[in-house]
């Protein structure tokens, strides 16, 4: 009688572009929106109260879309796993990183300075854009000291979680856009808890995903050890 012998089936791997495409698709509401501010101010757009504040102090509007839209497409690259084997991902970090933290300061100048219309904002919302530019920007400087040190995972962790704070208007598009087709424009705090909403779920998503890459990196290894001649570290 003779036996089979059954191979276990090779796991089905997703395409590793799958996710930094899905992510830059997800920044281009954000980024095509920048462009169009851009394009205003250089044509010299009429002056209205709701862009006043832009032409009034272009300089950190300015900065602030360039430096989002650097950090939100190179930033999405980094996800890819065959680019962090390379020499591409430290090249690029050194540019994501001053991106990232131009796109978090800017904003909390903005924040702080600028006349906010009613109509882009809501109560306690200012509030909150300060603790996450903040939080955007610490993030961003834990993880260049991290690095520095050569403790990649607390780097990768922290740039994740910069990464998701800083694609939030992306996010609060989808958002939004059901809120808005369905029940109309929201009141004020309805716009501030639909905003925070938006930066809530980027922020559990990534935790989600530092804690499975966490568990992938501890089961390889777990099974380099359990190899039989496996050296121990």
């Amino acid at each position: 009688m003779t036996t089979a012998i059954t191979r276990p089936r090779p796991a089905r791997r997703r395409p590793e572009w799958l996710v930094p495409a899905g992510l830059i698709t997800l920044s281009l509401v954000p980024m095509v929106a920048g462009s169009a501010r851009l394009s205003e101010l250089a044509t010299g757009a009429a002056v209205t109260a709701e862009n006043a504040r832009f032409f009034d102090s272009p300089v950190p509007i300015v900065a602030h879309i360039i430096g989002s839209s650097v950090f939100l497409v190179l930033g999405a690259l980094q996800f890819a796993p065959s680019l962090r084997r390379r020499r591409w991902h430290r090249i690029a970090g050194r540019v994501v990183a001053p991106a990232g933290l131009v796109s978090a300061l800017s904003a909390l100048w903005m924040t702080l300075f600028y006349d906010l219309p009613d109509a882009v904002t809501g109560p306690g919302l200012p509030m909150v854009r300060v603790v996450l530019g903040t939080a955007m920007a610490g993030a961003i400087v834990v993880a260049f000291v991290a690095i520095r040190r050569g403790d990649v995972r607390t780097h990768t962790a922290w740039m994740t979680r910069a990464y998701a704070i800083g694609l939030g208007a992306g996010t609060q598009v989808l958002v939004f856009l059901p809120y808005t087709l369905l029940a109309g424009t929201p009141a004020p705090l309805t716009h501030t808890l639909l905003m925070t909403a938006g930066w809530v779920i980027n922020l559990v998503v990534a935790e989600v995903v530092i804690r499975r890459r966490g568990r992938s990196r501890a089961g390889r290894r777990g099974a380099r050890l359990a190899t039989p001649g496996a050296r121990l570290s």
